[in-house]
């Protein structure tokens, strides 16, 4: 099966060489995806992610991705990572209320918890609903980083506590998959979970 996947370049996604090397480490090859051509090549897609919501939109719609990026979302595979999965949603209150690409009915707000934001470090999931992206990793700790959440209730795979307080860290509506981890940087979990997307066919 031919499985050429696109990662997606904007000038927030600071994760895409790790992204990209723990994909080939999956299996896969992957090339970074920087114009609506490039797009079209991919055969499936993903939206990685370090920065603000507002930029990431901001950096997609410059670069003209915004159109064909959310045409190319409803046809292919595509999993979020992070700012990624958060800018899948309709709307973010980072820097400014800013609409997402609308793929999950879902708003991203800061995480309130009476602890040390962002959250960072290893943490569990736990899984709400089966999905293929989490096939033998149910139970694997996973790298978190980040100081806001999906508010969303239709679409959880998987939810995580901390401190006291449990976010949505991964989602699936139809082919588009979401995580708030980074898989890129949850060591052999991390690989499994890109190997579990390689192998997804929608």
């Amino acid at each position: 099966m031919n499985n050429l996947i696109g990662i997606i370049s904007y000038g927030a996604a600071g994760n895409i060489h790790s992204v990209k090397k723990a994909i080939e480490q999956a299996g896969a090859e992957a090339v970074v995806i920087k114009n609506k051509s490039d797009l079209k090549k991919a055969n499936k897609i993903i939206i990685p992610g370090v920065g603000s919501f507002k930029e990431a939109m901001q950096e997609i719609a410059s670069n003209n991705l915004l159109e064909p990026l959310s045409e190319e979302i409803e046809k292919k595979t595509t999993l979020g990572i992070c700012l990624g999965m958060q800018i899948l949603s309709t709307l973010g209150f980072e820097g400014g209320q800013t609409r997402g690409l609308h793929k999950i009915n879902a708003e991203v707000r800061p995480i309130l918890v009476n602890a040390k934001i962002p959250h960072m470090g290893f943490n569990k999931l736990k899984v709400i609903k089966p999905s293929p992206l989490l096939t033998r990793i149910e139970d694997k700790a996973f790298y978190f980083m980040h100081s806001y959440e999906v508010i969303n209730y239709t679409n959880i795979v998987s939810l995580t506590s901390y401190a006291g307080h449990e976010f949505v860290s991964c989602m699936q509506k139809n082919n588009i998959y979401g995580v708030q981890f980074h898989p890129e940087k949850s060591r052999d979990a991390g690989i499994q979970l890109f190997k579990n997307f390689i192998n997804i066919e929608k």
